[in-house]
């Protein structure tokens, strides 16, 4: 699965995580040419890298999200995590691990927004 961590995602943790397991991981916190790019701009670039994003910034994305699709603009996917903290880094991890399995085709993402959150893990 190609994934593309936003900015406030660590790429040191959770992109060698997902590396390891053999997906292809684009981290903006591992890009200092990137530092401070725009949200909006950060949805292109996944989208322009066939990437599902997976961002924790739910104050903007679903804005941006519902932007594109009142535009008809296709993207690659996005998971929005929501109710675990940045430095929980297990449980982040399941949370996308979680997405990965309900979704396991990079194809299947197209235009798919998935929420993810504790409650999604909590009893795997």
């Amino acid at each position: 699965m190609r994934l593309l961590l936003d900015a406030q995602l660590s790429g040191r943790v959770l992109g060698q995580h997902f590396r390891q397991q053999g997906h292809e991981v684009f981290a903006l916190d591992e890009h200092r040419e990137l530092e401070g790019i725009a949200d909006p701009d950060v949805m292109e670039l996944a989208t322009r890298r066939g990437c599902v994003l997976i961002t924790h910034n739910v104050k903007h994305f679903p804005n941006i999200l519902r932007d594109w699709a009142d535009s008809h603009r296709e993207h690659a996917g996005c998971v929005l995590l929501v109710g675990v903290n940045l430095d929980q880094f297990g449980l982040l991890i399941k949370c996308i691990e979680e997405a990965i399995l309900r979704v396991p085709d990079q194809e299947g993402w197209r235009n798919l927004t998935m929420f993810m959150g504790r409650r999604d893990v909590e009893d795997r």
